[in-house]
């Protein structure tokens, strides 16, 4: 039971930093911060899908635009034309009978041709014109005798995205329709199953109780592809007289500098206007206008994103965490490509992707402040190598925040100051500590240089630790970590002569030291509790070495390193060490007595 907890509570842990991130991208989504790079995402996906790696779309071709361009402003003077060009125009496009024409034009101003106009509207029966607010939102009259005339109106305000890219488009503003939909209704009129497939998809775009205020528009391709005649052209007799038939036709102007209309395929030079309404009526006319997530499937796929990826980057190591915070992003936009090309989907693409990368930081940022603390306490008792080793493998001996108790068998290091007391009487304070922390400093780096870990300083005692914090208990292993404990009790001797010939020089106290080693079964694990936990071991071994230490005071003979080793530890290192049994104790829980070794030296 309390196993399942530490997982359930380590699986919660690695959620959290993606749950934080999660919050965090929802708080900037909401304050628009994503907005730039979405717009930057948005496009992409139509600049990769117009390189023909995926499946694209082609403009539809019951779709034309008759331009107003340069060569019509040679030709016919400058814009805007008298009112009969216009009259001309649809006498010209009437014998071909298109199904709608759109006049992306503001009639506004009176005319002594409007009445020409108007009769040539009249009879052409299918014309719809533009209708426009200025820059005071008031709406700008269109001539009585011409808006008479007219089958309907069509409004054509739009605002393009701050980066100033046309994204979007509004069907309907104020009430009244686009000049596309407003083409498309007309188109629609006369056949009742097209318009009742019109309404409903128009219907499943109003979910959201926008009103078709705004709609994300699908362009098809640039606009130089679009079906696009020359003004001067149709009027010249130039165009087949079958180019228009059944066509929905728009006109507006595209000379350059008139009407320029940024598009993510269409941006240096810029198109025109009048094509923002040809992608609408193509949008419609297919059923592919892009779909969007509601803002509340949007807030939970963030809510998701950001503890899933927590969830995975948590298990694994740094090279697979780099590798799946790249890919992750990359299968985002990938699957988010997918959608964008066969179904006509836009899913948002910087505020999952910046998700994934904070919840990345996150993670990294939490493990980078749990090392930090684990450093910090291991730091001072053992190299640096043996506690970037625990980090490594922090998971098997770290559990909620604390290392668990683990038995194994480890040798035991007591270590003390001959005549300490006598010593200390001799100096001031100001001069036994530096004194004193110099030989622990020389002694402790002689151990860590080992592989031991320093448990703790009592006084001027040291105790250590060779075979922890991971579990020894393959003989080999046991039998490495005695070595290396005697490795670094000569080291310790070796060092301590150099010391003292220093504090002699220096007219110091000299060190002489006792040194008990055993090796044997130890627990290891957290001790303490509240706010202060400390690393250690407990067990009968410990209480072993620290006697053996004690008995330095009386074994004196044969014994040149002050150095005693139980027969378990020399069991581990007598091929490499020559040792003499000095003395045998009775150790309570055993029935035959302990004998006990003293260290001459390597063999």
């Amino acid at each position: 039971m309390k196993n399942s907890l530490y997982r359930y509570i380590a699986r919660i842990q690695g959620l959290l930093p993606g749950f934080i991130a999660a919050i965090i991208s929802l708080g900037v989504w909401q304050l628009g911060g994503w907005k730039a790079l979405e717009q930057v995402g948005y496009n992409s996906l139509f600049q990769i899908r117009d390189t023909g790696i995926l499946p694209k779309p082609n403009w539809d071709n019951r779709v034309a635009v008759i331009a107003i361009d340069e060569a019509s402003l040679r030709k016919l003077g400058r814009f805007p034309f008298s009112r009969d060009r216009y009259t001309k125009l649809l006498q010209t496009l009437s014998p071909s009978r298109p199904a709608a024409v759109g006049l992306d034009i503001i009639f506004a101003e009176a005319s002594p041709d409007d009445s020409q106009l108007a009769d040539a509207i009249r009879a052409s029966g299918n014309v719809i014109v533009a209708q426009a607010w200025d820059d005071q939102e008031q709406l700008i009259p269109i001539e009585r005798i011409i808006e008479e005339a007219v089958a309907s109106r069509g409004h054509i305000s739009h605002n393009p995205d701050t980066d100033g890219i046309s994204r979007q488009a509004a069907l309907k503003f104020r009430g009244l329709p686009s000049l596309g939909l407003a083409m498309l209704e007309l188109y629609s009129g006369d056949n009742p199953g097209k318009l009742e497939q019109l309404e409903r998809f128009l219907t499943s775009l109003n979910q959201d109780n926008r009103q078709f205020n705004r709609v994300w528009l699908n362009w098809p391709g640039k606009t130089q592809s679009l079906q696009t005649y020359s003004f001067a052209d149709v009027l010249e007799g130039k165009v087949d007289k079958n180019a228009f038939t059944g066509k929905l036709v728009l006109v507006g102007i595209t000379a350059t500098g008139f009407d320029p209309l940024v598009t993510p395929l269409n941006q240096m030079p810029p198109t025109s206007g009048v094509y923002l309404h040809a992608a609408a009526i193509d949008n419609l006319l297919n059923k592919r206008l892009l779909q969007t997530l509601p803002d509340g499937k949007t807030a939970i796929l963030l809510l998701l994103i950001g503890p899933i990826a927590s969830g995975i980057l948590s298990k694994l190591g740094v090279g697979g965490r780099v590798a799946i915070a790249l890919i992750l992003p990359l299968a985002w936009y990938g699957f988010s490509l997918t959608l964008f090309s066969f179904n006509s989907w836009l899913l948002p693409i910087a505020a999952p992707v910046g998700t994934i990368l904070l919840a990345a930081i996150g993670l990294e940022l939490r493990e980078q402040q749990e090392k930090q603390q684990l450093m910090s306490l291991f730091e001072k008792y053992m190299a640096k190598e043996t506690a970037n080793l625990i980090w490594q493998r922090k998971d098997e001996i770290i559990k909620n925040g604390e290392l668990q108790p683990q038995e194994m068998i480890a040798t035991v290091l007591f270590m003390d100051i001959r005549g300490f007391t006598t010593i200390s009487e001799q100096l001031s304070p100001r001069e036994l500590m530096p004194w004193l922390n110099q030989y622990l400093n020389a002694m402790s780096e002689c151990i860590m240089n080992r592989g031991g870990v320093i448990d703790k300083y009592i006084g001027d005692a040291i105790m250590a630790i060779f075979g922890i914090p991971f579990p020894r208990n393959k003989p080999e292993e046991i039998k490495q970590d005695a070595l290396n404990c005697m490795a670094a009790c000569l080291e310790m001797y070796k060092r301590l002569q150099k010391l003292n010939q220093q504090f002699e020089a220096e007219r110091k106290p000299l060190i002489k030291f006792g040194i008990g080693v055993h090796t044997g079964s130890i627990i290891a694990g957290s001790v303490g509790g509240g706010q202060r936990l400390n690393f250690s071991v407990l067990g009968d071994t410990v209480n072993v070495a620290a006697r053996l230490e004690a008995m330095n005071k009386e074994v004196k003979e044969d014994n040149p390193y002050g150095i005693l080793i139980t027969n378990e530890t020399w069991e581990y290192v007598s091929d490499r060490y020559d040792a003499k049994p000095v003395k045998s104790i009775q150790l309570r829980g055993r029935k035959q007595e302990t004998i006990i070794c003293s260290i001459l030296g390597k063999k």
